[in-house]
Parts: C-alpha cells; sequence; structure tokens
C-alpha cells in the first residue's frame, strides 16, 4: 500500500485533536477527515485506509494521498509567519529543492510569461486573492494552513519571463519538504491546466 508508514502514523493521533490541528473535519462514524485541498474536498477513510476527492469519489493520486496524510500528521495550530522566503531559506530547503527536486517555476513562466493576467483570471476559481508582485501575483492556500505565493514577470523585447514561488517562512512547521514539493506541484498543475482551457 502506498504511503503505509503515513496512515499507521495518522491511525496513532487522536482524531479531533487532529482535525483541530489541520483546520479540517473529524466524523466518527465511520472514522473520516474531510479536507479541503485546492477548493476540492477529500475524505480520508481511516478503517479503509483510501482517501476519495468528493462529489466524483474518484481515488487521491499518490501525491494528493502524500500531501493530505503528511499534513494531517503535521499540521499546527499557527498562524502564517507573515513572511514570505524562497524555498532555499526553509530549513534543509537549500539541500533538497535541487535539481529532480526543483520548484517548477519554469511552467509558470512557459504558461503565464506572456499573458501574467491570465494567472489572476484562473487562480480565482481556487479561492486565491490577489498581491502586489510582479506583473501578476497571487496567494492560494493549497491546506487550510498551507499559502503559496507565486509571482509572475511578463516576457519582454529585453527578459525573459521570470516566476517565483514563495512561501511563508512556518510552512516547514505545518508540512515536511517533500510534501510541500508535491503539495506546489498540484497547484501548478491546477493552475497550467485551467489556463489551457482559456488558449
Amino acid at each position: 500500500m502506498a504511503h503505509e508508514g503515513l496512515w499507521e502514523q495518522l491511525d496513532g493521533l487522536d482524531g479531533a485533536e487532529t482535525a483541530r490541528r489541520a483546520k479540517c473535519q473529524y466524523v466518527q462514524e465511520p472514522e473520516r477527515y474531510v479536507v479541503t485541498m485546492l477548493t476540492a474536498e477529500y475524505v480520508v477513510d481511516l478503517s479503509g485506509r483510501s482517501i476519495l476527492v468528493v462529489p466524483s469519489e474518484r481515488p487521491a493520486v499518490f501525491l494528493e494521498q502524500l500531501c493530505i496524510l503528511a499534513y494531517l500528521i503535521n499540521a499546527r495550530d499557527m498562524p502564517p509567519v507573515g513572511k514570505l522566503v524562497n524555498g532555499l531559506a526553509l530549513p534543509g530547503g537549500q539541500f533538497f529543492f535541487r535539481g529532480v527536486h526543483n520548484l517548477p517555476n519554469s511552467k509558470l513562466e512557459e504558461t503565464f510569461g506572456d499573458r501574467p493576467e491570465v494567472l489572476l483570471q484562473v487562480s480565482a476559481q481556487f479561492g486565491a486573492k490577489g498581491c502586489e508582485f510582479g506583473d501578476a501575483s497571487i496567494e492560494l492556500n493549497v491546506l487550510p494552513r498551507v499559502p503559496l505565493t507565486m509571482v509572475v514577470w511578463r516576457r519582454c523585447e529585453e527578459f525573459e519571463a521570470r516566476a517565483s514561488i514563495l512561501f511563508d517562512k512556518g510552512v516547514a512547521d505545518q508540512l515536511a519538504l517533500d510534501a510541500l514539493l508535491a503539495a506546489v506541484n498540484l497547484a501548478v498543475k491546477a493552475l497550467t491546466e485551467a489556463a489551457a482551457e482559456i488558449f
């Protein structure tokens, strides 16, 4: 079974306390959590060790499972620090976010570099709010305690398009780096797929 170790860790936690920490819903009969990720609801069935997206009943894919299980285990009842940093500034980030673990900035550049305003347009359906950075920027809650800030600078004659993905300084208290990268990849995939429907 995928993520068996995470399921075992989750089994050992108090359900009501876990839901309070993670800002999600806990239901006792049958025992399950309901977690919102990118405006979709996921039902985490503890007895069946399965995660379904509602209302479609689609099984959660590997990265979705990783994000949700790691989040339920690690989430802390703490407000955001309020200071934005790049991934390299997070504890362990300078070693983790390299090579195959690079943040997907290039996907944002390719999709929104010529039309940054589309980032604002498509992100609204995921509950994002606009920010004042670059040519277009948003703050998007991937999970209830995991906000991401994405910034795009427009391609022009002098400069290539640029994009940055920034984190609240306290995000490492909510999600381990591998699960955080998975959350970022899921968010960028959702945004680029939504943009593809417009172009």
